[in-house]
């Protein structure tokens, strides 16, 4: 965790709290937020909790899932009481939008943190994601962008310049796909061809809604696309300098993505820049991961385009959730 002072916002500043709970991990972010919405990090944490542990197959928020991102939720609200933090906004996604018993996800939130849990659709998803990929770095990049949200349950996409112009939220994701068809160590053909099969389809149902083939700059945000850029870059551990802003050849990030998902979880627990709950779903992340890149890039050579790099962004969506704060 990076810890900034307790102290209030800097004058003209205001200093916001914003939780974006996925169906893999739980983020929180303290910044200052100032008056033309540039962002100031103040306090950042992630944790895997696996919310999303089994919704794909049952519909509902599993007890010990539910129970490990409520432990969080608490932890998160010390830290934001620490660093004076005057609103918080709350925002749940993919798993919790799709199970059963999520009222008693919401009751457990409001008890932990005093705020209200808001679901997010996925278009609201993708435009918050947008919002926060584009806000520090899109001067340095040609538009129009792609920005590419992957998650553990669900994928966003969104296509736009100054502001989004389509949008997309496909049901695949890390964990989603994990479950749904990786069942080896490391996953067999067959299980590989059925997930491919699966993803091609959202994809698409996606192209129809979002001109994928505009794209002049493809932007990567969340986990699994920051692991894959670390396993890119040969980092042995964690590294935000180096991975935020990455730019990578494309063939250099589908080589990546291809030795992922052939090693074992083992294998994958003994790279040092790598979560030890993302080891057993960041093959299925890499196998949507290289899906969407492969997808874009044919797409943009058919309509007479070239895409030749992939950037990496280590801002995402809980930027975009930080500056919606009023």
């Amino acid at each position: 965790m990076t810890l900034g002072s307790p102290s209030s916002a800097p004058a003209g500043s205001r200093r916001v709290a914003a939780v974006d709970c996925g169906t893999n991990s739980v983020r929180l972010l303290v910044a200052d937020v100032a008056a033309d919405g540039s962002l100031t990090e103040v306090a950042r944490r992630v944790t895997i909790t696996r919310l999303g542990q089994g919704v794909d197959r049952t519909g509902e928020l599993a007890p010990d899932a539910l129970e490990r991102t409520l432990a969080v939720a608490r932890e998160y609200a010390r830290v934001i009481a620490e660093t004076g933090a005057e609103r918080t906004r709350f925002v749940a996604t993919s798993a919790t939008r799709d199970a059963s018993n999520r009222a008693a996800f919401f009751t457990g939130v409001r008890e932990a943190m005093g705020v209200d849990a808001e679901v997010v659709s996925g278009d609201e998803e993708a435009r918050l994601s947008f919002r926060g990929a584009t806000s520090a770095v899109a001067a340095a990049h040609e538009g129009p962008f792609l920005v590419v949200d992957l998650g553990g349950g669900s994928t966003e996409l969104v296509l736009g310049v100054d502001a989004p112009e389509a949008a997309r939220s496909m049901d695949v994701g890390s964990v989603r796909i994990t479950e749904r068809h990786l069942h080896g160590n490391p996953p067999t053909e067959a299980e590989v061809a059925a997930a491919r099969a699966d993803i091609a389809a959202a994809l698409d149902a996606a192209a129809a809604v979002v001109p994928l083939a505009r794209t002049a700059t493809l932007f990567g945000l969340a986990g699994t696309v920051t692991s894959v850029t670390a396993f890119a870059l040969g980092l042995t551990a964690y590294d935000r300098e180096a991975i935020g802003g990455a730019v990578l050849p494309v063939d250099q990030v589908l080589d990546a993505c291809d030795r992922l998902l052939a090693m074992t979880r083992e294998e994958r627990l003994a790279l040092g820049f790598l979560q030890p709950g993302r080891a057993d779903v960041i093959g299925a992340g890499a196998l949507v991961w290289s899906a969407v890149v492969r997808r874009v890039r044919d797409d943009a050579a058919a309509a007479g385009g070239a895409l030749t790099h992939v950037v990496t962004s280590e801002h995402d969506i809980l930027d975009g959730i930080a500056a919606s704060i009023s």
